[in-house]
């Protein structure tokens, strides 16, 4: 009796949430993986890869995502409304890290455990099958600890990555060469990788340390110490916003209690503004939380990792002075529609990524197996795409 109203109330739950959803998604599409994924990497505008992490064998795919999530008009005409595997392959362990290479149809993975990578070709029209086509060994062999990797559109092709300050490098994909070594003493590990322009590219670390440089140049990197934090921080996150040049980047660090500090890219010494945001991490390793800017939507950022929800918050209406933050959106939908059995975790957002392109448009994976593509509507700005 007890299980059927239980049974009862969690379809209660879900019937509240799907009538809310019409109301508060554009769209909304949702594909199960037979293992989660901890990576979610857009391949093009309409592909992304996902792979597994569990100790053993793992699925890389590449997905193609709904058509219908495209389709501008007539959308109910478009039959085609779910996801698609377009190419795929086995790995011999987890895949805890991907890159993109931009420009080709090559992937960069790390399993975690060391910092050495792999390589793979996604393969093209004439075959379904991701190969493995090399590997690249890490500047430094450090046991469990991972990597992190950031890769931009060159040639030819490299991929930068670390798995603390003072073994990033930057590597030709093919040949192996090492062009560009960072020259730091921090063994703190990364949080964060990322290039800001062709060549100037931001190295965060999980002590809330940020170190920039100049990969043209030997000298040494602008080192920027943490933001006075005013709750006991273990951890940190980083992510530079999108931007032409960069006096018009801005970087957020968020803090394992919740803070998250928002500076200037000329100036990370300084706050341009800061907020409490409403969640309740729970206890999380670096490759648990995700903070991202919005690459199409101004001054919005994304968080997920610390439960079953990935919340989005507007920083332009937050100021200098620390105060409590409301997300502007949630999307609810891994928590609300994987009902718990007893003594299970509860489920949480293990990765989520923003459309490089589509504003109000992104994908979420969860740990149990869930993916979803939405595109969200804010109904307090006008003209929402």
């Amino acid at each position: 009796m007890m299980e059927e109203m239980e049974d009862a109330e969690f379809d209660d739950v879900l019937d509240d949430w799907f009538i809310e959803s019409l109301k508060t998604y554009k769209d909304l599409h949702v594909y199960q993986l037979e293992h989660p994924t901890q990576v979610i990497e857009w391949t093009s505008g309409t592909t992304v890869c996902v792979a597994g992490y569990s100790a053993s064998k793992n699925e890389i795919l590449e997905l193609r995502l709904p058509a219908k999530l495209f389709a501008d008009n007539n959308k109910g005409l478009c039959a085609e409304r779910d996801f698609k595997v377009a190419h795929g392959a086995f790995t011999d362990g987890p895949v805890r890290c991907l890159r993109h290479i931009p420009g080709t149809r090559s992937v960069v993975t790390n399993d975690g455990l060391s910092s050495d990578l792999q390589v793979w070709d996604l393969g093209g029209d004439d075959s379904d099958v991701i190969r493995r086509t090399g590997s690249i060994e890490g500047r430094r062999s450090v046991p469990e600890r991972g990597c992190r990797m950031a890769a931009r559109l060159s040639s030819p092709p490299q991929v930068l990555h670390g798995t603390q300050c003072s073994d990033v490098q930057l590597t030709q994909l093919t040949s192996g060469q090492i062009l560009y070594k960072l020259e730091t003493d921090s063994a703190h590990p990364l949080s964060s990788l990322q290039f800001v322009s062709d060549t100037v590219f931001l190295a965060g670390c999980c002590n809330g340390n940020v170190y920039i440089t100049d990969t043209r140049t030997p000298a040494a990197p602008q080192h920027y110490p943490p933001p006075a934090s005013t709750g006991e921080s273990v951890l940190w996150w980083t992510s530079v916003s999108p931007g032409p040049h960069l006096s018009s980047c801005r970087v957020v660090r968020l803090s394992s209690s919740g803070q998250a500090v928002v500076s200037d890219m000329r100036n990370l010494g300084a706050a341009v503004c800061r907020a409490q945001l409403d969640i309740q991490m729970r206890p999380c390793e670096l490759y648990d939380v995700t903070v991202s800017w919005a690459p199409a939507l101004d001054g919005c950022i994304s968080v997920s990792g610390s439960s079953g929800v990935v919340q989005i918050y507007d920083t332009h209406v937050w100021s200098t002075e620390l105060q409590d933050a409301q997300p502007l959106f949630q999307h609810r939908g891994h928590a609300v529609s994987s009902q718990q059995a007893d003594n299970c975790d509860p489920v949480f957002v293990t990765s989520h990524i923003w459309h490089p392109e589509r504003p109000r448009t992104l994908l979420s994976a969860a740990s149990d197996g869930s993916v979803h593509v939405w595109d969200w509507v804010d109904p307090g700005r006008s003209g929402a795409q």
